[in-house]
């Protein structure tokens, strides 16, 4: 038995040993991006029907076992419409590279004083509890949601996005969209979240500020019209209760943690 373990190890070549690796991580890359996702109980659904198929064979349950194992035919096109989103975000992560990665900040010194506008202006809007969604795109193109509302293309300043968020002005309602150091568009309509377990005091604000993190890469800044609170979302997960100094700790942490070895304007940006 030694010898057969021993002959079967000599078997195994070197480039047996990299596809092993490279299955294992993919197989981890999935498990860690649809844990804490809807794709999680899309998943562990789809894992009892299997369970169910294979113990309605064993157990001779002939007519429930064919409708199961016929329906799996279908099931690959169902399981495709079904994941769509995570399909498509795990491709645009897949695509996301040096050689097509977008550059967040122009300007080497620009990061902070982005920062810091944004966070002035939320600061404000709290104080006057007049509710506020700030997208801030990352790499994660946003141009379909840009599309939904009205197009500045406009220097950002603090005062601009105060102002634009002035109730019954003609583009307070919706999401203003920051690339760069510029706004891209106020009024944006956004994807609103389709997590059932978000809590029922969170209005149609937070559920949109939710919903586009858990479609894109994008951070939302949120003030509440009712309360002036301030919170972030980021890949589906919302902070609230936020001041504008844990605020602007939380958005350089975020980006901070985009950092590489290779120098680009977005490292310089992130080193700031």
């Amino acid at each position: 038995m030694f010898q057969d373990l021993l002959n079967l190890f000599r078997m195994i070549r070197i480039a047996d040993i990299v596809d092993m690796a490279i299955i294992a991580y993919v197989l981890y890359r999935v498990l860690v991006f649809i844990r804490n996702s809807r794709a999680e109980q899309l998943v562990k659904g789809l894992f009892v029907l299997l369970f169910i198929t294979w113990a309605s064979g064993w157990m001779g349950l002939r007519t429930i076992n064919w409708i199961l194992r016929n329906a799996m035919t279908v099931g690959v096109i169902a399981l495709l419409i079904v994941f769509q989103p995570e399909l498509r975000k795990a491709l645009e992560t897949l695509g996301r590279g040096e050689f097509i990665r977008r550059t967040l900040l122009n300007e080497e010194n620009s990061g902070e004083s982005t920062i810091d506008k944004i966070v002035d202006a939320a600061a404000y809007l709290s104080r006057a509890k007049i509710g506020a969604l700030i997208i801030i795109e990352r790499e994660m193109g946003l141009n379909d949601v840009i599309e939904t509302g009205i197009k500045l293309d406009s220097l950002l300043s603090s005062e601009l996005l105060i102002n634009i968020f002035i109730p019954n002005t003609p583009l307070h309602d919706g999401a203003v969209i920051i690339r760069g150091d510029r706004i891209m568009a106020a009024s944006c309509f956004l994807p609103l979240s389709e997590n059932p377990n978000l809590s029922k005091e969170l209005g149609t604000r937070h559920h949109a500020g939710i919903g586009i993190t858990e479609v894109s890469d994008a951070v939302a800044v949120i003030v509440s019209e009712e309360t002036g609170t301030i919170s972030i979302a980021q890949n589906g997960r919302l902070s609230r209760y936020l001041d504008s100094k844990t605020l602007k700790e939380l958005l350089k942490s975020i980006f901070i943690k985009q950092r590489e070895p290779k120098a680009s304007s977005w490292t310089r940006w992130v080193k700031k």
